[in-house]
C-alpha cells in the first residue's frame, strides 16, 4: 500500500513529507529558516496577549466580556501557533537537522 496515496491522517502526512523532501537543501533551509523566525515571532505575540489577559484578569475593573475577547484571542493564537509548529517540524524532518539561527535574527 502506498502511504503517500492514503486518505487518513498519515498518508496526508505524508503527502506533505513528500512535498518537503523533494526540495533541494539550500530551498529547505532558507525555509526552515523562515519558518523559524515566524514561529519566534508568534510565540512573541502569544506571550504578549497571555500578559495582557493574565494582567486583565487581576483588575477587577475589567469587564467579563474584555476577558472573554482576550481568552478567545489567546486560544486562537495559540491554535495558530500550533498549526505553524506543525509545518515547522515537516520541514526541519525533511531537512534532517535545525539550521541555525541567530537569537536576533531578523529576516
Amino acid at each position: 500500500m502506498n502511504k503517500a496515496s492514503s486518505s487518513d491522517a498519515n498518508g496526508q502526512e505524508n503527502e506533505r513529507e513528500s512535498r518537503f523532501s523533494s526540495m533541494q537543501q539550500p530551498e529547505l533551509e532558507a525555509l526552515a529558516v523562515s519558518a523559524i523566525l515566524e514561529h519566534r515571532r508568534l510565540i512573541a505575540a502569544d506571550e504578549a496577549v497571555y500578559e495582557e489577559w493574565t494582567r486583565a484578569s487581576g483588575d477587577p475593573s475589567v469587564s467579563g466580556a474584555v476577558l472573554k475577547s482576550l481568552q478567545d484571542e489567546y486560544v486562537a493564537r495559540q491554535n495558530k501557533s500550533e498549526a505553524q509548529q506543525e509545518v515547522l517540524s515537516e520541514i526541519i524532518d525533511a531537512l534532517g537537522y535545525i539550521p541555525e539561527v541567530a537569537p536576533d535574527c531578523e529576516e
